[in-house]
């Protein structure tokens, strides 16, 4: 393994890091024994190296498959446009077999070349009433843009159409597995780019994928993924929203109305109106129920979604079963039709399963989310949501106890601890040191419901697991300074105060500019923007007025620019050098108290015993101030500051909690320490920049 990982790091042109090499070790081992492993391994580690390598000897020694599962496309495009490319020139020779790798995403992702041919079905086409002229014209040029790009592309692949284009826009030229025809009916399944990819998959060793497939995957009764023995899943701090999402349904009028047009011309008019009627009824009970979390279902609500439930149900078996078809369209028409109603009648037995009469026993948490207006007229209707409040059973018992897992991020460790990470992940207790902050949120979480598999935790396999953190290459307390500004108020809901203003304003402007502006809104980062933009001697963006890559690339270009953002940026921006020196966290960003999965989760931790504020909301805070506090040291030149302007992160119980997650910064609440600090930081990198 030490030969093969020197090799790998020399082909990417990197350097070996002792934490590197620990982790490959601890893959390795993982992938031998079964047992799995969580890995730390903070930015400049090179951890995509340390899981490759033993990864790609398992799976050419044993000829079977390793998935790789991201959270964002840039990590997926490294991977395979750079990492794997450069490693199959470099192992493959050394181990005697060309590697063989590839991407696979859902079906949804890539352009489907019969509904390109055959146009949208009618049924689907969005009504002029409901659009402007400029957004049917903009529409309109987009589906032709996609029309010519399908001539030209080699993948059909949609994240490599740049620009890209709106979701409604896509959908007019993409289908979901369920509509698929399949390679053997479909007139163009030779050609199939989602086809010819799960081909390419099927022949890899190693097939890069996302955390949304990994869950589709699971959910799904038909296999998505190839056969493999191991998953190792990067960026696993974000893995429970990803699986969550995914399992989430929704129900809107406008929904119901898309199935019964679909199915209105293969059944029985009468039959297709009852689904119609029940359209009409549910649109008009949502817009008089007031949004947010539904803990109660209502006499009305529960008729209403039994009439569609039952309705979508005598549609089904009007159309009948499945059957072969001499004209792909007509077969396309009974595959969209029957995929609307089924996910129609399932979510509606689902929300109608969701109202347990016991809190503590539900599994889903429903919530009504209504229309957005702008220029007075609503961007969509009013929807039903439902969704698990935990997906932890989930991954056991579909991953942890069928196959060998390796998860892997720069943030794993909350409070000191991997347990509040595991226990929402499904993976057992691992060891009675845990601080104590970090076990009360394990321990809540634990306590909540996730799934019907929890029923079966006597019965489950015993699953084993290590955490193992590599440390980072950075030496925090020299290369970072964490201030809080314990002098400053409480945030307040009502925006930020003036005493915050001037608070961001003095710190910028002792920074020479360089700053990465973290809100837990996009009302607060608009509010400082507009406040401060006319008071700032440097350059200031925010989030919205450009493309969020094309606003980051002009923050790295500017070295005195400053960039205000939100939850996107938390997570998002490498910017390494001088063009960052300074972070601002305006307040804690605990998951806001009207957030239905949260409060759902927090509630149901409640009423088992646990402590819901450490297991939901302390254990999201933690996650984001970790990432928000790892924008700043991206290279090993890199020095700055942390500013987190909520002094509750200094005088509040769970402080200590919060704390703990974030990198070892030196640490101060001296404003004028700060202040002189990042001056002396603002001379050194312009008298470096004068220099060249």
């Amino acid at each position: 393994m030490t030969v093969l990982l020197a090799a790998a790091v020399d082909a990417v042109g990197g350097s070996e890091r002792p934490g590197q090499v620990e982790m490959a070790r601890a893959v390795e081992k993982a992938i031998g024994s079964g047992e799995h492993v969580a890995a730390q391994a903070g930015t400049g580690t090179g951890k995509s190296l340390a899981y490759l390598v033993p990864a790609i000897r398992h799976a050419i020694e044993k000829k079977t498959t390793v998935v790789v599962s991201t959270a964002t496309i840039a990590l997926q495009r490294q991977l395979v446009d750079r990492d794997l490319p450069r490693l199959a020139e470099a192992l493959g020779p050394m181990l005697g077999t060309e590697l063989k790798f590839a991407i696979l995403k859902g079906r949804r992702n890539y352009l489907c070349l019969h509904r390109v041919q055959t146009g949208v079905p009618e049924e689907d086409e969005p009504g002029a009433s409901l659009f402007d002229p400029q957004q049917l014209s903009t529409l309109g040029r987009q589906v032709k843009r996609l029309n010519e790009w399908a001539e030209e592309t080699k993948t059909g692949d949609r994240d490599e159409l740049v620009p890209g284009v709106s979701e409604q826009a896509w959908r007019q030229v993409a289908v979901t597995a369920k509509e698929c025809l399949g390679a053997q009916r479909c007139p163009q399944g030779t050609e199939c780019f989602a086809e010819l990819a799960r081909a390419e998959a099927g022949e890899a060793h190693i097939v890069v994928t996302n955390h949304a497939l990994l869950a589709i995957d699971a959910l799904e009764e038909f296999q998505v993924l190839p056969e493999h023995d191991v998953v190792i899943v990067d960026e696993a701090h974000e893995l429970v929203d990803r699986v969550t999402s995914v399992a989430t349904g929704d129900l809107s009028a406008a929904g119901v109305e898309i199935a019964a047009r679909r199915c209105g011309r293969l059944i029985e008019e009468g039959v297709a109106d009852r689904l119609k009627e029940s359209a009409e009824g549910l649109g008009t009970l949502l817009e008089d129920l007031p949004a947010g979390r539904m803990d109660v279902l209502s006499p009305a609500l529960g008729h209403t979604l039994a009439a569609v439930r039952d309705a979508a149900h005598a549609c089904i078996t009007a159309i009948g079963p499945e059957k072969k078809d001499n004209d792909p369209g007509a077969m396309a028409a009974r595959k969209a039709a029957r995929s609307s109603l089924e996910d129609l009648h399932d979510t509606a037995v689902r929300l109608l399963e969701a109202f347990q009469p016991e809190i503590a026993q539900r599994f889903d948490v429903v919530w009504l989310e209504k229309p957005f207006v702008q220029d007075g007229r609503p961007r969509r209707p009013p929807a039903l949501h439902v969704a698990p409040i935990g997906v932890g059973g989930l991954l056991r018992t579909t991953l942890f106890e069928r196959r060998t897992a390796v998860l892997t991020s720069a943030t794993l460790t909350l409070g000191g601890s991997f347990e509040p990470l595991a226990r929402q992940w499904g993976l057992p207790p691992l060891a009675e040191n845990t601080p104590k902050d970090a076990r009360t949120a394990a321990e809540g979480l634990a306590r909540t419901a996730t799934s019907e598999d929890e029923k079966k935790d006597a019965d489950a396999k015993p699953i084993t697991w290590t955490g193992l953190d590599v440390g980072s290459p950075f030496d925090h307390p020299k290369s970072g300074i964490l201030y809080v500004a314990r002098h400053l108020p409480q945030p307040g809901r009502d925006g930020l105060a003036d005493a915050y203003l001037t608070e961001i304003t003095e710190l910028i402007e002792a920074a020479g500019g360089r700053t990465l502006g973290l809100f837990s809104s996009m009302r607060a980062a608009r509010q400082a923007a507009d406040e401060l933009k006319d008071h700032l001697s440097h350059p200031l963006l925010c989030q919205g007025e450009d493309s969020t890559s094309q606003l980051v690339k002009q923050f790295a270009e500017d070295e005195r620019t400053c960039l205000f953002g939100t939850l996107s940026l938390w997570q998002g921006v490498d910017v390494p050098g001088p063009s960052l020196q300074l972070v601002i966290m305006d307040r804690i960003p605990f998951p806001r108290p009207d957030d239905p999965v949260s409060s759902a989760r927090s509630r149901a931790v409640a009423a088992r015993g646990g402590n819901g504020f450490m297991a939901v909301a302390a254990t999201h805070a933690a996650l984001l101030l970790a990432q928000g506090a790892g924008r700043l040291l991206r290279s090993m030149d890199d020095r700055g500051v942390v500013a987190v302007l909520d002094p509750r992160l200094a005088t509040a119980r769970y402080g200590g909690f919060l704390k703990e997650s974030l990198p070892p910064f030196w640490a101060t609440t001296d404003p004028a320490v700060v202040r002189g600090a990042l001056r002396r930081l603002d001379t050194a990198a312009s008298a470096s920049a004068s220099a060249e």
